[in-house]
């Protein structure tokens, strides 16, 4: 699977240079080439539904005409779809098509028909999208690689949480969908009758972006899997998560995007660019700050019903920035049952010198008397090339987790337990606890190994050093 996976990867990055010759920005070929794959993937599906593309634009159309025809009717095409409800309308929103040259177009139709996609297994398409960010670091850099989660880690989640159908499960940074399809996965199997299966592609599913070019991936994706077909009620919306509260959800699931303004300029619903806001005074939530992950966490809050139960990524600076991150620390503890964090380590993201966790917890005044902390971090090396993580270095998280009964948990090197009183009486409530933990069989520390950990540090200071020196630059 992996050497499929890899030679679809290249094959689609070469798609992506026959119009980065062209001068074209990574996210903007990309765009360009999920248009295509969408309108290939559709045609293959047509027999199971997926008849939304009126003929005139389908693939089988665009792949019989001659070049100049074709341009022309992709073109066209692009315009019509767009002013479509649904999924379908959100896919193809205010498109730009960057294709001029008929020959150009020939050969990525050419390319691209070669191939059965929709036969590809759920993790390769993917694969294709987080492939192509692994191979354009400058982008990743720029900001690209923070919609993506590595799916061990989003299925890992998934798994502990175990979402129940009838649940409504929602994503308020859905990014290209991770989250929200790792929990389609889960509960597909589950859903038995008709009934549940129609609510669970229907109605189970919610998600937001503020990015429009990743929230269309996004809704590809589930459109290609039949979900949110009733043009209605779209699942996945484009627009600033915090702004204003949102409807109410029985299970969260999120990985919001780091740093205190987004990488991407937003465009409003009347195609003008709009500023990204750095603070939100909201009533709904208990301090105002400029920290946007500060306020994703109380936003994750606010939206939880009653016993409602989430699971939020979060940087380090989450677990130990004083003023307004230890009052909505302290909040968190004191009006919710904050059970488990998992310390993820280095390495997983596009940005190598991200340190990031995972914060469980039920919206319930906690009858439990302890948090509970598994580091997945302390001596392992983890990379996107040479060593990405995989679902087998999640395995003793979700056996420790003991998702069936939270009453069973053991404690072990890397999994201890902290009661309540002792944490609220950390200077700040601050969570980011750390303990020795020793090599284990068979694994060593090199002075190599100390030495790359040492450099992404400087890495990522020199990155906020430089963010800084931006901000006062702009303020002369």
């Amino acid at each position: 699977m992996e050497q499929r996976s890899s030679s679809l990867i290249q094959k689609v990055w070469n798609y992506a240079h026959v119009l980065k010759d062209d001068g074209l920005a990574f996210m903007d070929y990309t765009e360009q080439i999920t248009y295509l794959l969408f309108l290939k993937m559709a045609w293959e599906q047509r027999g199971k539904g997926l008849s939304e593309i009126p003929s005139r634009y389908s693939w089988g159309t665009l792949r019989s005409l001659d070049d100049a025809s074709c341009l022309h009717r992709y073109h066209q095409g692009l315009r019509k779809l767009s002013e479509f409800s649904g999924l379908i309308g959100l896919i193809f929103a205010k498109p730009q098509s960057k294709i001029n040259d008929p020959a150009k177009l020939r050969l990525l139709i050419q390319m691209i028909d070669g191939e059965e996609w929709s036969r590809l297994d759920l993790d390769v398409k993917g694969d294709v999208y987080e492939g192509l960010l692994a191979r354009n670091a400058d982008d990743v850099r720029g900001g690209a690689g923070q919609y993506f989660t590595p799916r061990p880690v989003t299925r890992a989640i998934v798994e502990v949480m175990r979402p129940n159908l009838g649940m409504k499960i929602c994503d308020p940074a859905c990014g290209t969908g991770g989250f929200l399809l790792a929990a389609f996965e889960y509960l597909q199997a589950k859903a038995l009758t008709a009934r549940q299966r129609t609510h669970l592609r229907n109605n189970a599913l919610s998600g937001t972006d503020l990015v429009p070019n990743v929230a269309r991936l996004c809704a590809m994706n589930l459109f290609l899997r039949g979900i949110g077909s009733d043009p209605k009620r779209p699942p996945i919306s484009i627009r600033d998560s915090l702004a204003k509260k949102s409807d109410p959800a029985d299970m969260v699931l999120t990985n919001p995007p780091f740093g205190k303004k987004s990488s991407f300029t937003i465009v409003g619903a009347d195609g003008k660019p709009q500023a990204d806001k750095l603070s939100y005074a909201r009533p709904d939530f208990w301090v105002t700050t400029r920290n946007k992950q500060l306020n994703f966490v109380q936003h994750v809050y606010s939206m939880l019903k009653e016993l409602g139960r989430a699971a939020i990524v979060v940087p380090d600076n989450v677990l130990f920035e004083g003023g307004a991150g230890e009052q909505i620390r302290r909040n968190l503890l004191r009006r919710c049952n904050v059970h488990t964090l998992l310390r993820l380590p280095t390495g997983i993201w596009y940005s190598p010198s991200v340190k990031a966790n995972v914060l469980f917890f039920d919206k319930a005044q906690h009858s439990a008397t302890s948090m509970w902390v598994y580091d997945l971090r302390s001596n392992q090396n983890f990379s996107l090339r040479q060593r990405p993580i995989v679902s087998a270095d999640l395995a003793d998280f979700v056996k420790s987790y003991s998702p069936d009964d939270l009453t069973l948990r053991k404690e072990t090197d890397r999994f201890r337990q902290f009661e309540y009183s002792e944490v609220l009486q950390r200077d700040k409530a601050n969570l980011d606890i750390q303990w020795h933990i020793s090599a284990e069989r068979g694994q060593t520390t090199s002075s190599a190994e100390l030495m790359r950990e040492i450099l992404r540090d400087l890495d990522e200071a020199r990155a906020e050093f430089a963010i800084a020196e931006l901000e006062v630059s702009r303020k002369k």
